[in-house]
């Protein structure tokens, strides 16, 4: 992991000089307009931010070491904007200079980079869409443009992200979806092609637990699609 994110920062030194790391990786598609206040820690915030629950990594994880801010890869979906705010808990001073990875699923479930996915088998061994690094600013943000993640038997709408220095891992857990916004993004086109999900935020067992309500993501409308916000508060 060390010399996988210190390869990461040279690329980062190398592509951004000059340039803000959030503008780094970006596509050609505009969602610079779409709101992106929410989900981030005021002044008057000091004290409250709470460590963020860790949950399973899961068997998709998939180091592709690839700096950038759009992840899509030409995938069809909702537009969705992924805010995260890495902070200290307790005291809320944010976190600079650390690696954040996200990754999920297309609209039709599948993650990219390994076989054997769903009741049809489908591989996509090769492929690197909806999985990329960002580096947080002094601020502690990272930006993601990417597409609201479909859904898969026995799972809710979910997006899984890790936190990581050169010094080691600082949490790896989950960020959740309120079920009526994803209810209303499953019924429009590509997601409505398959049928109804069974899963929701109230029978998946990983969201059943009280303590997940924390990894509710602050998820608002812009325009032609979303910003799901989180504050993801680290002990050291």
């Amino acid at each position: 992991m060390v010399l996988a994110s210190a390869m990461i920062r040279l690329v980062v030194m190398m592509v951004c000089v000059g340039v803000a790391l959030g503008a780094c990786g970006g596509g050609e598609r505009v969602v610079e307009e779409m709101e992106i206040s929410a989900g981030t820690v005021g002044e008057d915030s000091q004290g409250e931010c709470e460590v963020t629950p860790r949950q399973t990594e899961g068997p998709y994880y998939l180091d592709v070491g690839q700096v950038r801010r759009d992840i899509t890869e030409g995938k069809a979906g909702a537009l969705l904007l992924v805010r995260l705010h890495l902070v200290e808990a307790g005291s809320c001073a944010p976190i600079g200079d650390a690696f954040v990875d996200i990754w999920h699923t297309d609209a039709m479930g599948q993650y990219s980079g390994f076989g054997g996915q769903g009741d049809d088998g489908a591989d996509t061994s090769g492929e690197t869409f909806l999985r990329g690094t960002q580096v947080t600013d002094a601020d502690g943000l990272v930006e993601f443009e990417t597409v609201y993640p479909g859904w898969y038997p026995g799972r809710t709408a979910h997006i899984h992200f890790k936190a990581y220095t050169d010094e080691g891992s600082l949490v790896s857990s989950q960020m959740y979806f309120p079920d009526d916004i994803s209810d209303a993004v499953y019924a429009a086109e590509p997601y409505s092609v398959r049928e109804v999900r069974r899963t929701t935020n109230d029978n998946d067992g990983l969201t059943r637990n009280p303590a997940s309500r924390a990894l509710l993501g602050d998820v608002t409308e812009s325009g032609d699609g979303y910003v799901v916000s989180m504050v993801v508060g680290v002990e050291r």
